[in-house]
C-alpha cells in the first residue's frame, strides 16, 4: 500500500463516492483534505467515458495503491444502481460528490417542472436515496441559479428537500389522519396518502391509477349518458391518457430511443430538430397531464359536476407532485397556526436532508489561479450541521497569479514534447510575483511556490507512489509494463504551428489582445475566422480554464498552452497524469475525452479540498 501507516493509524476515515467523475479533480481534493481526526477514504467512481476510467485507475489504483472500485457506465442505465451497489459490497458511505451535466435540466409543460425521467439530476439522488450519506454534494454552473428564472434552482431544492426518513414516515400519517382527512374529499384524501407513499416507499404507483379510475367510472357512469361516456372524445382523452401516464416505463423506453436517434443523426440546427423534439414532449408526463386537465373542464358542460371536476384534476396534479410539492398543499388545506406547526415539527423528522441555500464558490479564492466560478447544493442529513458556506483560504490580495503557476514551464516549443524540466531564465517585470505559500495558497514564508507544490505533489503526507506516474494510451494496455511510458514531466506538449498561426499569435500578444490586434492582422492578411483569443495576464488570474487548446495564448511564448500548464492553472499536481489522446477533433472530442477536455471539465483539486476540509470540521 502506498497509504503511510502513520497517517491511516491515528485518524478516522470518512468514506466518499464520485460521481460524474471526469479526470478526478474532486477526488484528488477530497485524498488532499484532513484533520487531526479525521480523512477521506475514496471507495469508489463512476463515469460514463473510458478514458476517465484509465485516468482514475491509473492515479488512483496503480500509483497510489487504492483499492478504489471505478464504475463505466451511464448513470441511467437500469443496471447502475445495482451496480454500483455490488460493487460497493454493503459499505457505508458518508459522503457523495458529484456534478450532473447543467445541460441535462430541462423545463416543459404547463408546470415548468423538471422531467424526472429525463434528467441526469434525478438519477443522481437516486444513489443519493439508496445510500443515505451524511452530506452530499452536488457541483454546477453558476448560471443554473438563473435559468428558467430560477425555477430550476428552486426545483433542484424542493427535491433534496423531498428525500424522506422513511423510519419518520408514519409519524406525517398518523398527524394527516388526525388533522386533514375530514377537511378534503375521500377520493382526493385516499390519492394523496397513496402518493405519499409512493414518495417515501417507493411503492409501485398502481393503487394511484385505480383511484383515478375509479373517480373517472363515478363521473361517466352516473352523470354522464352513455354513448357520450363511450364515444365522446374529451371522455375519450382522460381514459386514455390515464393509460399512457401509466404507461411510464414504455414512455421512458420510447424517450431514450428518441434521444439517442436525435443524438446519432446529430438533430441541431436543422429542420428536424424542433418537431423532433416536440415529439419526446407529447409523451412526457406534464404533457399529458395537461391534455387531460383541459379535457376535464370540457366534460363539464357534458354533465360533469364542478366539484367533482375539480377534485378530479387536483388528484391528477397530485401524480407530478413531489414530497415537498405534497407537503404544501397538505399545508394549504390545513387551517390554524397550530396544526401548521405541528406539521413542521413533524417534517423535521420526515425530510432526511436539509439545505440551506446553493452556495457559490470561486476557485480564485482558494488557492487556484483562475477565475472559475461554480455553485454547490450541498446537502445535510438530518442528523448533521447544516453547511451553508465554504471559509475562503485566500484574502483577495492573496490570490495565485497565472505567472506563479507556469513561470518554470516555459521551456518547450513549437510542436515540441518535454519530458523533464528544464532551466528557464528569470522573467524581471513578473519575479516579483512568485511567494511561498501555504498548500492552501495562503502567504507563508515557511511555504513553498506554488511551482513548488505542483512539482512536488500535495499528496506526500498521506502517499508514498507505489509505482512512479506513467501514461499508457489505452485501458487494454493499463496492467501491460511494457506499453507504459515513464518521465519526470507529463502532457507538456506544444501541437506544430504553422508560421501564420505564430505570426498570428505573435502579433496578438504584441498587441495587448485579439480586439486590439484585429486590424493589424487584417493589414497583414493573418485574420481569423476564430471568434476568439484570450491572452493570458501573468500578474492575474485566468478565465475559466476551458477545453480548446487554442483559446489561451500564452503570455510570453506566444503559443496556445500545454496541456499541463492548464493543468497548473487548474492546480493539479505534476505528478498527475492525463491519459489517453492528447486532443481530437470535431465530435470525437465528447466521445473520446481526451486530454485537454479532461482538464477543462475538471474541479479545481484545491477548491475540491476547501469543500471537503468544511465537511471534514462538520460531520459528525
Amino acid at each position: 500500500m502506498a497509504e503511510k501507516k502513520e497517517f491511516t493509524q491515528t485518524r478516522e476515515r470518512v468514506t466518499f463516492v464520485d460521481l460524474f467523475a471526469g479526470a478526478g479533480g474532486i477526488s484528488e481534493g477530497f485524498l488532499q483534505a484532513y484533520t487531526d481526526q479525521k480523512y477521506f477514504d475514496f471507495r469508489l467512481a463512476s463515469d460514463i467515458n473510458e478514458n476517465c476510467e484509465l485516468t482514475h485507475r491509473a492515479r488512483y489504483n496503480k500509483v497510489l495503491g487504492l483499492d478504489t472500485k471505478f464504475v463505466c457506465q451511464d448513470i441511467t442505465d437500469d443496471s447502475f444502481l445495482p451496480n454500483l451497489l455490488r460493487e460497493l459490497g454493503g459499505q457505508q458511505i458518508d459522503v457523495v460528490t458529484g456534478g450532473p451535466s447543467c445541460q441535462s435540466f430541462s423545463l416543459a409543460g404547463r408546470r415548468k417542472k423538471l422531467d424526472k425521467r429525463d434528467d441526469l439530476f434525478f438519477h443522481y439522488l437516486k444513489v443519493i436515496k439508496a445510500l443515505r450519506p451524511k452530506y452530499f454534494v452536488m457541483e454546477n454552473v453558476k448560471g443554473i441559479l438563473t435559468k428558467d428564472e430560477g425555477r430550476i434552482k428552486e426545483r433542484i431544492v424542493q427535491e433534496i428537500r423531498s428525500i424522506t426518513d422513511r423510519d419518520a414516515v408514519p409519524f406525517l400519517f398518523a398527524f394527516l389522519d388526525g388533522h386533514l382527512k375530514n377537511r378534503i374529499p375521500d377520493a382526493l384524501y385516499a390519492a394523496l396518502v397513496q402518493k405519499l407513499k409512493t414518495e417515501t416507499t417507493d411503492a409501485p404507483d398502481t393503487v394511484f391509477f385505480d383511484l383515478l379510475d375509479a373517480q373517472l367510472r363515478e363521473i361517466t357512469t352516473e352523470h354522464l349518458p352513455y354513448n357520450v361516456s363511450k364515444s365522446n372524445q374529451a371522455v375519450n382523452t382522460v381514459r386514455h391518457g390515464i393509460i399512457l401516464l401509466k404507461e411510464g416505463a414504455l414512455r421512458e423506453s420510447i424517450k431514450r430511443q428518441m434521444v439517442q436517434l436525435k443524438t446519432l443523426a446529430r438533430l441541431d440546427n436543422d429542420r428536424f430538430a424542433h418537431p423532433h423534439n416536440e415529439a419526446i414532449g407529447t409523451i412526457s408526463t406534464e404533457s399529458i397531464v395537461e391534455t387531460i386537465r383541459t379535457a376535464i373542464d370540457d366534460m363539464v358542460p357534458l354533465g360533469c359536476p364542478i366539484e367533482m371536476a375539480n377534485v378530479f384534476k387536483e388528484t391528477l396534479d397530485l401524480y407530478g407532485f413531489n414530497f415537498d410539492e405534497c407537503m404544501a398543499f397538505v399545508g394549504s388545506k390545513l387551517a390554524g397556526e397550530e396544526a401548521l406547526a405541528a406539521l413542521d415539527g413533524i417534517l423535521q423528522k420526515v425530510r432526511l436532508y436539509n439545505i440551506d441555500k446553493p452556495i457559490v464558490v470561486h476557485s480564485a479564492n482558494y488557492g487556484v489561479p483562475q477565475n472559475r466560478e461554480r455553485v454547490l447544493f450541498v446537502g445535510c442529513r438530518n442528523d448533521q450541521d447544516v453547511i451553508s458556506d465554504i471559509p475562503h483560504t485566500v484574502g483577495e490580495d492573496e490570490k495565485v497569479k497565472v505567472f506563479e503557476a507556469l513561470w518554470d514551464m516555459d521551456f518547450v516549443g513549437n510542436g515540441c514534447a518535454a519530458t523533464r524540466y528544464e532551466r528557464v531564465s528569470p522573467t524581471p517585470a513578473c519575479d516579483e510575483a512568485k511567494r511561498r505559500r501555504s498548500l492552501q495558497g495562503r502567504p507563508d514564508v515557511r511555504g513553498l511556490l506554488y511551482s513548488e507544490w505542483s512539482r512536488m505533489g500535495r499528496l506526500g503526507h498521506r502517499f508514498c507512489f507505489d509505482e512512479p506516474p506513467f501514461y499508457v494510451a489505452r485501458l487494454a494496455h493499463l496492467d501491460d509494463a511494457e506499453k507504459r511510458t515513464t518521465h519526470e514531466l507529463f502532457n507538456h506538449q506544444t501541437s506544430v504551428q504553422s508560421d501564420v498561426v505564430c505570426k498570428r499569435l505573435r502579433l496578438i500578444v504584441e498587441n495587448g489582445g485579439y480586439d486590439k490586434a484585429k486590424q493589424h492582422l487584417k493589414a497583414q492578411g493573418l485574420d481569423s475566422n476564430k471568434r476568439n483569443y484570450t491572452v493570458l495576464d501573468p500578474l492575474g488570474q485566468s478565465p475559466t480554464v476551458c477545453t480548446m487548446p487554442d483559446d489561451f495564448i500564452h503570455y510570453s511564448a506566444c503559443r496556445p498552452m500545454t496541456v499541463r500548464e492548464m493543468a497548473r492553472l487548474q492546480s493539479f499536481d505534476d505528478s498527475f497524469v492525463f491519459q489517453g489522446k492528447r486532443t481530437t477533433g470535431g465530435n470525437n472530442r465528447q466521445k473520446e475525452i481526451p486530454q485537454y477536455t479532461l482538464v477543462g471539465n475538471a474541479v479545481p483539486p484545491l477548491m475540491a479540498r476547501a469543500i471537503a476540509q468544511t465537511i471534514l470540521c462538520h460531520i459528525k
